[in-house]
């Protein structure tokens, strides 16, 4: 007996196309797939808050004041208190008055998780609708669940922007129970978000139809800059009343991305059941990581319970932010000068790390082949990836392929 009947699974499509691009030897090669920020000379960038916390974990271990001994189940409540207040507000009713259950999680990618399983525990039937398109990830961690799934149109390639209209018509299909997955800001992959207005529509068709919102927050503060604005949606359900579930991660808005630091939440209708749901998010936790790593929690704690911390980060956020803006600007402008086939007024008008470029399978292909610049088959590129010096070389390349692909 052994191993040889196992197959070789397909390798994860963003993390080959890294692969690809490190085996590439042309000097002028760019990485435009994985969604980290870069600084202007592409280099990673570890905040310089970080950098302080980092310094005060170190000396609360040498004093004795913390120590590496496993944390509970849940997680540090603390931490997770001061994760709730920053998507729902330090005022939420809920929050106050014990309607919101809660766990530290391995990132955005293990909140998901967790409450993909707490959703298929106790709303077997429920189906978990999805954007079309939406995060590679998303479709494989709720298939893991055990979930049904269907999609909901949100990209309507003719304008490149948001179909509302087959949004609503979607999601007002949907039964009684079911899931629906809303990016809270910075839709990933397009970086089109539904106005305030448009927001409050869903709100009331979720409100209307009984279901269930579960927001991904993978970008607070990193869409417009503003944490506040970017909870517009998260704290809209919660105003209308309804019980939602929130998924958020540190990974983008702090850049620990290694740290693994995330939070679920369930925001209920009353403390009994906060904390009846508090408990089977434990009990689905136990038997996965048993409970969560510390340090990436400990930073962030630090920086979201001191005031001059939490000033300073907000800065570095609009800092990153603005870098980002104009990279946008840039490859519109450098298109536009070109001359290139099609309109671009869509890249400045997303937001968050990522553009949905409209450029074709083929268009992407070809410039790999020819500029080895790499990124998604779907056309979706990290802005982070490119920098004052390399944004005329992928316009070039881009109004090349659009040309002649």
């Amino acid at each position: 007996m052994d191993f040889s009947s196992v197959p070789e699974k397909p390798a994860d499509v963003i993390f080959d196309t890294k692969t690809k691009y490190k085996a590439d030897s042309n000097p002028n090669k760019l990485n435009l797939g994985v969604g980290a920020y870069r600084d202007d000379n592409l280099k990673p960038y570890v905040l310089n808050v970080v950098k302080k916390a980092e310094t005060r974990i170190l000396k609360d271990l040498e004093d004795g004041v913390t120590n590496k001994e496993y944390l509970p189940i849940g997680g540090d409540m603390e931490y997770c208190k001061l994760s709730q207040q920053l998507i729902l507000g330090e005022d939420n009713r809920q929050l106050n008055s014990g309607c919101v259950a809660g766990i530290q999680t391995l990132s955005g990618t293990g909140s998901l998780r967790v409450l993909g399983e707490f959703v298929k525990l106790f709303f077997p039937n429920a189906t978990m609708w999805l954007s079309s398109p939406t995060w590679g990830n998303h479709k494989k961690i709720f298939a893991k669940a055990g979930l049904n799934q269907k999609s909901y149109r949100y990209w309507k390639e003719s304008t490149r922007g948001l179909d509302f209209e087959g949004l609503m018509a979607d999601l007002g299909s949907a039964k009684r129970g079911d899931v629906v997955l809303l990016h809270a800001c910075a839709h990933n992959p397009t970086g089109v978000d539904p106005t305030e207005a448009q927001w409050r529509q869903i709100g009331h068709l979720c409100k209307r139809q009984g279901l269930f919102a579960l927001f991904d927050s993978a970008y607070q503060g990193y869409g417009t800059g503003d944490l506040v604005k970017d909870s517009f949606a998260v704290t809209l359900f919660a105003d209308m009343g309804l019980s939602f579930m929130i998924a958020q991660s540190y990974s983008k808005n702090l850049g620990l991305y290694g740290e693994r630091a995330g939070c679920a939440s369930v925001v209920c209708d009353s403390p009994e059941t906060a904390k009846a749901c508090q408990s089977q998010l434990c009990g689905v936790v136990r038997p996965m990581w048993s409970n969560p790593p510390k340090h990436g929690a400990y930073i962030v704690k630090k920086i979201l319970g001191d005031p001059q911390l939490f000033k300073e980060w907000q800065t570095e956020l609009q800092f990153m932010v603005r870098r980002i803006l104009t990279m946008r600007d840039q490859i519109r402008s450098n298109l536009e000068k070109l001359g290139t086939p099609g309109t671009w007024n869509h890249v400045t008008d997303q937001i968050g790390m990522f553009s949905f470029t409209g450029l074709t399978k083929e268009q992407v292909l070809y410039m790999r082949k020819k500029y080895a610049i790499y990124f998604l088959t779907n056309g979706r590129i990290s802005i982070a990836g490119l920098s004052t010096k390399t944004v005329q070389y992928f316009a070039k390349a881009a109004d090349d392929a659009i040309r002649n692909a």
